[in-house]
């Protein structure tokens, strides 16, 4: 049974790439920790993400813009013996990336990192886009401090 808490830049990659969504954790306000879901676009070593221009993962980020953000990947059951539960575990591909979230204010460059999202979700990246939508929408780096990797079962 391969479990790895040191995995290679190009399996890093691969189970960032082969996730749906990430989902970051933040602090709020009031101190308490905070999840949620991003779509989000990783680039030559970048991760993008986007949302409203306000809200509270907003006000989270203007207080604190420290955050945690998890990728996980080919969950798979397995099972050595049907008749005991503890031999039932789950396979799985993740990647934790500790960092800060940075605001995106340019409008060229906010277009150009909506372009990657779009080409991670759509398959292709030749978007326009209104002005309002560009000037109405939040695009942030999320700075990478270290990243973590863990496979398990495979």
């Amino acid at each position: 049974m391969k479990s790895r808490s040191t995995i290679s830049q190009k399996e890093v990659e691969q189970i960032i790439n082969g996730s749906i969504v990430c989902h970051i954790g933040m602090i709020d306000k009031e101190g308490l920790p905070y999840v949620i879901p991003f779509n989000f676009a990783y680039k030559d070593g970048r991760l993008f993400i986007h949302s409203a221009p306000e809200g509270k993962k907003i006000d989270a980020w203007e207080h604190n813009p420290k955050v945690c953000v998890a990728f996980s990947t080919d969950y798979e059951m397995r099972i050595q013996n049907e008749k005991v539960a503890c031999s039932y575990s789950m396979k799985y591909r993740s990647v934790l990336i500790h960092g800060e979230v940075l605001d995106i204010p340019n409008f060229d460059d906010k277009i150009e990192i909506l372009n990657f999202v779009m080409e991670k979700y759509a398959g292709k990246s030749d978007f326009t886009y209104s002005k309002p939508a560009v000037e109405n929408v939040k695009v942030m780096e999320i700075k990478i401090n270290r990243v973590e990797g863990r496979v398990y079962g495979y």
